[in-house]
This record gives structure tokens, sequence and C-alpha cells, in this order.
């Protein structure tokens, strides 16, 4: 008799997907054209181009570009936090101006004797009455420990916030109030002349940093090429972050946190990190944008300020990363145009567009872009079927 052998059908193995590059070959063009355009076209138009020329970058130009960069970066940091982890804040605002906020404390103390009262005290501080520095000024004469207070003041005060929030699973339309509550509270407090930051008018008539005069045309550029080397780095920082396992958990938890609950991930390490990240990603923003300026105060800290860093995410389109960049070019460029045009009609204006967009555009102009890219490489095979399917006649015809 014959023994008979049953054979266990092979199981397949799990194919995972492999890691995809950073950026694609055109990716890489674009980045290094941006690069090229930051570092050595801008200073070419701006520092040796003679200022009759239609080449010519004035200075106005790379003040606004600067500031707009500075506020790109901000929009990047809300599409990680709102993008790509869905938490919506509105007061990402309130990290912009602690980052500006340190700069500025710093830059005053650059001023010295050469401000109205030829105190080492800031006039501000003479016109109060003050005898002496207050303690939370007592490292604001050193430009290592600024660099330092620009990104841990912002990532401590969102590390505190966000860990009881998000422990408390605060989330929503909830936590989006809770943080504009927050920063309405703290331009409250910024407001008052006994905390030592300026009150209404804040810090201004800045002289110099690290020793050298702001207002040359060197410095200008300088801080502009500085600026956007800066958005680059963190354009790339957050690609990487984006396609690591890391944020494959943000992304799951902006879609379904509790089956990523279930599935034995803890959402809070997750949520917390991309805060304090987003966060600082702002507090630096903030301190670039003081110098190149000249002026902060607590008006940063206003909820419109906040609402506008969320408008310009949405109108780029949120989960691309380029999007929010290219909406705060967009609406920041329109707005420096209308309120020069047409300055009563602004506020009109930033708030159709939310609605536009959030009604016909939900995806942003990242996604329009995306849907016009699609539709024309799905016209092309399709023309060319129908040319492959005309008859011999049609086609004997067309060649004539």
């Amino acid at each position: 008799m014959q023994a008979t052998t049953s054979s266990t059908p092979a199981v397949p193995a799990v194919q995972l997907p492999g890691r995809r590059p950073l950026l694609t070959r055109k990716g890489w063009g674009a980045f290094c054209a941006a690069l090229l355009a930051v570092c050595a076209l801008a200073p070419v138009l701006n520092l040796w181009v003679p200022p009759d020329s239609a080449f010519h970058l004035s200075d106005y130009a790379v003040a606004l570009l600067g500031k707009i960069m500075c506020y790109a970066i901000c929009a990047l940091a809300m599409d990680l936090i709102w993008g790509y982890t869905g938490i919506l804040s509105l007061g990402h605002g309130l990290f912009f101006a602690l980052g500006g906020y340190v700069m500025g404390m710093y830059l005053m103390r650059q001023i010295g004797t050469e401000g109205n009262y030829g105190s080492d005290l800031p006039d501000f501080m003479v016109f109060l009455d003050w005898k002496e520095l207050p303690w939370h000024w007592m490292l604001s004469d050193s430009f290592a420990a600024t660099l330092i207070l620009i990104v841990a003041v912002p990532g401590l005060l969102a590390f505190v916030f966000g860990w009881f929030a998000f422990r408390s699973r605060i989330k929503g339309v909830y936590f989006a109030i809770i943080t504009q509550a927050l920063t309405y509270a703290a331009m409250l407090l910024f407001f008052r002349n006994e905390t030592g930051f300026g009150g209404n008018n804040g810090f201004t008539d800045f002289k110099r940093i690290l020793g050298q005069p702001l207002a040359t045309q060197e410095m200008r550029m300088l801080l502009f090429v500085l600026t956007g080397c800066t958005l680059l780095g963190f354009f790339l920082l957050a690609r990487w972050l984006v396609r690591s396992k890391f944020g494959r958990v943000l992304q799951a938890i902006r879609d379904a946190e509790s089956r990523v609950m279930f599935s034995g991930y803890s959402p809070l390490p997750y949520k917390l990190t991309i805060w304090v990240i987003s966060a600082m990603m702002c507090g630096v923003a903030g301190a670039l944008y003081v110098p190149q300026v000249g002026i902060i105060n607590p008006g940063e800290m206003s909820p419109a300020a906040s609402i506008e860093i969320a408008v310009w995410a949405a109108v780029g389109g949120r989960g691309t990363l380029i999007g929010p960049i290219a909406g705060a070019f967009l609406v920041n460029g329109a707005k420096s145009w209308l309120t020069v045009v047409a300055p009563e009609f602004w506020l009109y204006f930033l708030g159709a567009l939310f609605i536009a967009v959030t009604l016909f555009l939900p995806q942003g102009i990242a996604g329009l872009a995306r849907k016009l890219r699609r539709s024309g490489g799905e016209a092309r095979p399709l023309a060319g079927a129908q040319a492959e399917g005309r008859s011999p006649a049609a086609k004997e015809e067309t060649r004539a």
C-alpha cells in the first residue's frame, strides 16, 4: 500500500513597501532651483544689478519676500499638525510671537546706550522708571542663549499645554477653541506694562545684531538668504517626517485614531511630539521675522493672526507640504497688493477666499493642480486611442 503525503501550500511572503526617496528627480531639481534662487539669484539682482534696471530686486521686495517666507514656515508647521495629524490649532500665532519676542529682547539689549535716554536699560523701562532688568531678561544679552530660547520657550509651552490637552483627549473644535483662548490670554498678558515686554508698543528701533548694523543692504540680504535656507531646510525635515513610520502613524491618527489605539499604539506621544516640533518651527519663524520687519508687539498674538495661518494652509492644500507654502505666498502677496489698492476690502477678500476654497476647493491649490495634471495625463492616452480607432480613410485625411 502506497502512503500518500499531503503537502501544505506555501504561504506567500509578505511584501513590505520599499523605502521611498525623500524627493523625486524632478523634486530635487525644483529644490535646487529654489535654493539657487535664494542664495545666488536674489543677492545678485539686489546687490549688483543697478537700481534703474528692469531686473533689479528692490529692498522693498527683499523685505516683503523675507517676511512672506517667515509666514510660509508657519504654514508648513500648521500643515504638519493639521494636514497630517488632523489637529486644527488656532493658536500658532502665539508660538510665532514668542520666538519673535525672544529675538526682540536680544536686539533691544544690542541697542545699548544709543537709545533716546542714553541708558543701558531699554527705553520703555526708563520711561516706566525701572531701575534694573527683570529676571526673565538676564540671558537676553547672549546670542547663544537667545538661539536656545527661541526654540525652548515655544517648545516648553507647547509641551505643557499639549500634555494636558492630549492626555484629556481634547480634540476637534474644542481643541481649536482652547488654543485660541490661550493665545488671547497671552496677548492680554503681554499688553500689560508690568510684565516687562514693552506693553502695547512692544519692541522696536533695533540697531544691530551680533555687533553689525541692521539697516544695511547687505544685512537685509543676509537675513533674506538665511530665512530662505531655513524654509527649505524645514521643508526637507517635514518631508522626512511624514514619509517615515512616525509620519504614517500620524496620518493614521488623523484618519482613525480609535483604530490606532486598538492596534496597540498610544496616540499621545505622537501627537505631543509633532505638536512641539510645529511650535518650535513657528518660534524660529518669529525670530527671523523680527529683525527683518523691525518690530514685535502683542498684535502678533491676536486671534486673527492665528486664523490667517490656518487660512494659508487651507488655501494651499492641507497634507501636501508644498501647498501651504504656496498658499502663504499667494494670500500674503494678495494682501500686500490689495491693502495698497483697496485696503477697506482686504478682510472681505480674505473671508470670501476662505469660503470659496472650503466650498469649491477642499484640497486647496495643490489639489486643483493635481487634478488638472491627472486630467491632462488621461486626455493624452484617450486621444491616442481614439486616433487608433479611426478608419484608414480618416487617418489618410488627417495626414493630408
